[in-house]
């Protein structure tokens, strides 16, 4: 049998959540030493919204909306049942879990409380795939859940967001919240198919795979860091202030990441499934658009809310957490955990 090569992340992918923490720290000197600088980009606006960061917020999205396949949705009556259990999981179990330790850890702060149902309520689409590979899971299945969740994000996110905070009566625009789906989800979807379907025909997959894609990638990557430098030189004062604001936004976070992360583990070895198949649904399942929750919290709250913090500490803290969660994966898979093969 002739040995797979194995995946590695790229520098950026790699070093994630030190440059996130980087980003971080920069924005806070910033803060301290050239505060106009932030306060200038943010208010350069059109209908509300920052037009730098809106560019940012645009190439974050579009890359990761490159990973629509129509054609993968056939291959769905093949195995449906990994991909049923993970669709669930987004939609049911994480939303869910995620809202109830926002309700108990956060009362009375209804903007952190969003920011953790904007997370829990945003299946990825990008990275998975990356994690995926890493736990040598199947990535066709891969291929078709990110398919599914970036349909289904179309048209449930608005929804579900709008149900898990009206449970609280927390007040949300959702008008905003309609039009953020639009902005940062619909348009890209959009675009990223046509570009697509223009660049295979004339270039050719290969080279949209091999070299368009990652290009962009990395400039999305950019695009993040800059916006977190922005969101931490906007917050500067009142973070240093008070640094706990951050601490207590990470303790639901990460506890809902090992309920969820557990449920998903119990669920798919429960079902039968093999390896290949339950270590995409754990990590599909277990993981966050942490793109689509930072843009809809900027746009709902603006670039300096505690909103907009809440969804950036869910972005620091899941790089390690997927990381972890491949490993672990790994190790339960050599154990027997799931079916053998």
């Amino acid at each position: 049998m002739v040995k797979k090569p194995e995946i590695h992340l790229g520098v950026f992918e790699k070093y994630l959540a030190l440059w996130v923490f980087v980003c971080m720290l920069t924005g806070l000197l910033l803060s301290q030493v050239i505060p106009e600088l932030s306060i200038t980009i943010n208010n350069l606006q059109f209908a509300g919204i920052s037009i730098p960061i809106g560019i940012c917020l645009f190439l974050m999205m579009y890359p990761a909306l490159l990973n629509l396949q129509f054609s993968e949705l056939k291959k769905l009556a093949k195995n449906p049942k990994p991909i049923v259990l993970t669709i669930i999981s987004n939609w049911i179990w994480a939303p869910i879990v995620t809202a109830l330790l926002a309700y108990y850890f956060l009362a009375g702060n209804d903007q952190l409380i969003v920011s953790l149902i904007l997370l829990g309520s945003s299946p990825c689409t990008a990275m998975v795939l990356v994690w995926g590979a890493l736990a040598n899971g199947n990535q066709e299945q891969n291929v078709v859940n990110t398919t599914l969740n970036t349909i289904t994000i179309m048209f449930l996110y608005a929804p579900v967001v709008s149900l898990l905070t009206g449970i609280q009566n927390i007040q949300i625009d959702r008008l905003s919240l309609l039009l953020s789906v639009f902005v940062f989800i619909g348009i890209p979807l959009a675009l990223g198919y046509i570009s697509k379907k223009f660049i295979t025909g004339s270039k050719g997959a290969e080279w949209f795979q091999e070299t368009y894609r990652p290009a962009v990638g990395k400039v999305a990557i950019l695009a993040l860091l800059a916006t977190l430098i922005v969101l931490f030189s906007l917050n500067g004062n009142v973070l240093i202030e008070h640094p706990e604001e951050m601490i207590r936004v990470s303790i639901p976070l990460l506890l809902g990441f090992a309920i969820i992360v557990g449920i998903n583990l119990l669920v798919t070895k429960f079902a039968g499934l093999k390896y290949r198949e339950g270590i995409i649904s754990v990590i599909i399942g277990s993981s966050s658009h942490f793109e689509i929750a930072i843009a809809t919290a900027i746009s709902l709250y603006g670039l300096g809310s505690q909103a907009a913090l809440g969804t950036t500490m869910g972005l620091f803290w899941e790089v390690p957490v997927m990381l972890s969660l491949v490993y672990l994966g790994k190790k339960l898979g050599q154990r027997g955990f799931w079916k053998t093969d």
